[in-house]
């Protein structure tokens, strides 16, 4: 049943790719993906390429996938391993989703932060009483670890 399902959602990525984002399986594991991200032009992580890894659980579709940057960045909502702070991929998960969906909510939190519920306070501390300080930390971040 999950292998089906992957399978279905890797030709719908090759007909139908979301914007700026890319994944497909690690060698023959089809259960172990990696994907990238292009830093959304409109923030500070533009002309950056964040790597991300996609694990996903046996009984996908009805449990989320495992997702994590392995790209540092400099994020109020990802921690220095790479976990993300992502209702959909935590209680809001629903079968309807689909990995397409995910990237593209990762992407948009690149542009739009979730400082309200961070896994990182003290950025999302920066965020909200400097956000010129906060997007030049981050650009630096990307020149530094996504370039």
């Amino acid at each position: 049943m999950a292998l089906k399902r992957i399978n279905k959602e890797l030709q719908d990525l090759g007909k139908d790719p979301p914007a700026n984002c890319s994944a497909g399986p690690i060698g023959d594991d089809m259960f172990h993906w990696q994907a990238t991200i292009m830093g959304p032009s409109d923030s500070p992580y533009a002309g950056g390429v964040y790597f991300l890894n996609i694990t996903f659980p046996s009984d996908y579709p009805f449990k989320p996938p495992k997702v994590n940057f392995t790209t540092r960045i400099y994020h109020c909502n990802i921690n220095s391993n790479g976990s993300i702070c992502l209702d959909i991929l935590k209680d809001q998960w629903s079968p309807a989703l689909t990995i397409s969906k995910v990237l593209l909510s990762i992407s948009s939190l690149l542009t739009d932060a979730n400082p309200d519920d961070p896994l990182v306070p003290e950025i999302a501390h920066l965020y909200k009483t400097d956000r010129t300080r906060h997007d030049a930390v981050a650009r630096e971040w990307t020149q530094k670890y996504a370039m």
